[in-house]
């Protein structure tokens, strides 16, 4: 006989001790991020199993993907993680032009735009990510701070884009629409105001004595592990790896931009510890400005707007790939977002649709991390891994 996972789930439940106690972290708990479950079989403060329990979101995303065309199906893209919409699209709308075979064909202005807005969409996340964290750990200003610093992004995308979370921007084939006039002076204008107030978030957070005695040596993932089940983005590389698609994939415009990929480095602690995830999320915060600088710059030289140009010109009036199979992925906030098309070249509509939300597997390692620990610490772990339920459960 085939054990499932639910036999194992009611073994775990069945065995456990006389004295331990089963007890339910959400699914409606400020310090799960989103409508989660947690079951924990605890021996008073010590966790001893950690086991999520998913559906309390479900978006049925691949099966909308099923029944829309290509184009339409942007705006759900968009919700599954909500906090980075516009990375989601980016990759959603990479798959379908490559699926066309005119990937190579899209203007440099509008490769350089896309990266832009996903750069500052990045950064919106890793604030929200930085902020919370702040609070999980129990320290509320730098969550007002980053907040106050988000507002900033949020009403440039919302003046590029007319939405202030869910964007629809990037399309098949181009954009929604051009930047408005005098974006490229409002990002400029962003980074000089950013950076300082940065220096000042590392000084209050990420020197913080008691910040780094809840974190350091808290939650390790070791490299292996990392691998084993299929983590990315900030939760593997803050296990010393420097695995980035933006590098590894050279996707977009990212091939001629100059950026680092920040790793954990275990400067407090442990490499792979709740701080080194932590800390590269404040680096890749840094690395994304010196990104939206360089597209600015472009921007404002060499690709500079002109009165013919049109964001639209190369969108296909009909999207219908050729019957294939195809992967696309690309780093999103949280890590590998990917997606898996099978097309049946006749309608423009997939056939089928597969999505990899980075956040899932990055949330399944939580029992391995989890062991041993108190229970205190357990939010320390799972705020560091920075889920976002619309992307675990699609």
């Amino acid at each position: 006989m085939i054990n499932t996972a639910f036999d194992t789930y009611q073994k775990k439940i069945a065995t456990a001790a006389t004295q331990d106690m089963v007890l339910n972290m959400g699914p409606q708990h400020p310090s799960t991020h989103g409508v989660l479950r947690l079951e924990l079989i605890t021996d008073g403060e010590i966790v001893k199993e950690a086991i999520p329990h998913l559906g309390y979101l479900h978006r049925c995303f691949e099966k909308h993907a099923e029944a829309l065309t290509y184009q339409q199906t942007i705006p759900f893209t968009d919700r599954m993680d909500y906090l980075a919409s516009m990375n989601n699209s980016h990759a959603w709308v990479m798959g379908v032009e490559r699926m066309l075979g005119i990937d190579k064909d899209i203007p440099k202005r509008v490769e350089y735009i896309r990266v832009l807005v996903c750069e500052l969409n990045r950064i919106a996340s890793h604030l929200i990510a930085i902020g919370t964290y702040g609070i999980d750990i129990g320290a509320f200003t730098p969550f007002l701070w980053c907040f106050r610093d988000r507002e900033h992004i949020m009403g440039m995308l919302e003046w590029a884009s007319g939405s202030r979370l869910l964007y629809n921007y990037i399309w098949i084939g181009g954009l929604f629409y051009d930047l408005p006039v005098g974006f490229e002076e409002r990002c400029a204008e962003f980074v000089t105001y950013f950076k300082p107030k940065l220096k000042e978030l590392n000084e209050l957070l990420t020197d913080n004595q008691i910040f780094i005695k809840r974190t350091a040596n808290v939650g390790v993932l070791p490299l292996d592990v990392a691998i084993n089940y299929g983590c990315s983005g900030p939760v593997l590389r803050g296990s010393g790896v420097k695995w980035d698609l933006r590098r590894i994939d050279n996707y977009s415009a990212y091939p001629e931009l100059d950026f680092d990929i920040p790793v954990g480095k275990g400067e407090m602690g442990t490499v792979g510890d709740c701080w080194d995830r932590y800390k590269v999320r404040v680096d890749e915060v840094t690395e994304s400005l010196k990104i939206i600088e360089q597209c600015v710059e472009r921007l404002q030289k060499d690709l500079k707007r002109t009165s013919d140009f049109d964001p639209r010109a190369k969108m296909p009036r009909k999207i219908t790939p050729k019957a294939q199979d195809y992967y696309i992925r690309a780093e999103g906030a949280r890590g590998e977002l990917g997606f898996y098309f099978i097309a049946d070249g006749r309608t423009e509509i997939p056939f089928r649709v597969k999505a990899r939300g980075p956040s899932f597997n990055n949330l399944s390692v939580i029992s391995e991390m989890s062991k041993g620990v108190m229970i205190a610490d357990l939010i320390a772990i799972l705020g560091s891994i920075d889920i976002v339920l619309g992307e675990v459960d699609r």
